[in-house]
């Protein structure tokens, strides 16, 4: 497909588009590549990134097999996403430490939101599905509440976090950020990145060596788990959509827990800075909460992200007429 550089710019702004959405736990990247029209595009060319068609440089050439892996696209729209992902984590981050009751409330709307539209988009129920659903949600909100293992500082765990958080950027309902946020490293992974970002800019080598590892990880682990899951996810989806859907709708069932605004922290762990972080918490009521809960800002701003998601399938929902 010949495309023009307007074209390539407009793909720009949709990876711009989708990279926003999968820094904001519930909207995922995969529901913004499918209302802006690229979603089979996204699929089909992941599949076409092998190691066959890659060494088929030295018969066809580079040009050739650039076109067959559609490189054109693919370099377009992952630097949009990776534009708006360095560009939009210095004020996730700043909410974070400032502002969490406000920005937590927010993501619970959205994930609220996401899991009513994913519901009603199974189109048959029976024991098996509701088994599915119900083993989702008791696997996510357990894995909530445990402590884990290993530091979300560690670039072990940042690897394992960006394989199967990828799967919000071939998948339509779930979003990465949200994963991150289930698996406890969202914070880290927001902090890597500015700290990368900084580092750039500062031209800080120090900064940089801290940086470069944790955001590496992340990247590798995105990248394997990328094409790992494109296959797999696309034969379940073909074959076992409705159970599919079923966990999917549990998971964001079960996360519910870890993004409910009111904490009280239970553990800490000491990040590379020698700062002390929340390791793990458990949800309380507002009125156990230390300090102000600011229930009617919390209340609005969940609003506000259910409202979001309400909006982005009514535009879907025009998009596939």
């Amino acid at each position: 497909m010949k495309r023009s550089f307007k074209d390539y710019i407009l793909i720009t702004l949709k990876g711009m588009s989708m990279g926003a959405a999968d820094v904001v736990p519930g909207v995922s990247g995969g529901t913004i590549a499918f209302i802006s029209g690229i979603y089979e595009e996204l699929i089909t060319s992941i599949d076409n990134l092998s190691i066959a068609n890659v060494k088929g440089i030295r018969k066809e050439g580079l040009k050739a097999t650039w076109e067959k892996i559609n490189g054109g696209f693919l370099l377009a729209l992952f630097t949009g996403i990776f534009i708006s992902i360095l560009s939009l984590a210095k004020g996730i981050e700043w909410l974070l430490e400032n502002r969490p009751l406000i920005l937590w409330s927010f993501f619970f709307g959205l994930v609220i939101a996401s899991i009513v539209l994913i519901i009603k988009s199974i189109t048959k129920w029976n024991p098996g599905v509701a088994i599915f659903l119900i083993l989702g949600t008791v696997i996510s909100f357990y894995i909530t509440i445990m402590e884990p293992t290993s530091s979300p500082d560690s670039p072990y765990y940042l690897f394992l976090c960006g394989f199967i958080a990828i799967v919000a950027m071939i998948l339509p309902g779930v979003s990465g950020a949200f994963i991150l946020v289930l698996l406890g490293a969202y914070s880290t992974a927001i902090a890597t990145v500015n700290l990368f970002v900084e580092s750039i800019l500062e031209v800080n080598y120090e900064k940089f060596s801290e940086a470069i590892i944790k955001f590496l990880s992340i990247m590798f682990g995105a990248l394997l788990g990328l094409k790992a899951f494109s296959k797999i996810l696309r034969w379940m989806f073909s074959n076992y959509k409705n159970m599919t859907l079923a966990v999917l709708t549990g998971f964001m069932i079960g996360s519910l827990n870890k993004l409910w605004p009111w904490k009280k922290t239970l553990s800490w762990f000491e990040n590379s800075h020698g700062e002390k972080e929340p390791l793990l918490q458990k949800s309380i009521l507002p009125s156990s909460f230390e300090g102000d809960p600011k229930i009617a800002w919390v209340i609005g701003c969940a609003l506000l992200g259910f409202l979001t998601i309400y909006l982005l399938e009514k535009i879907a929902t025009k998009a596939r007429q």
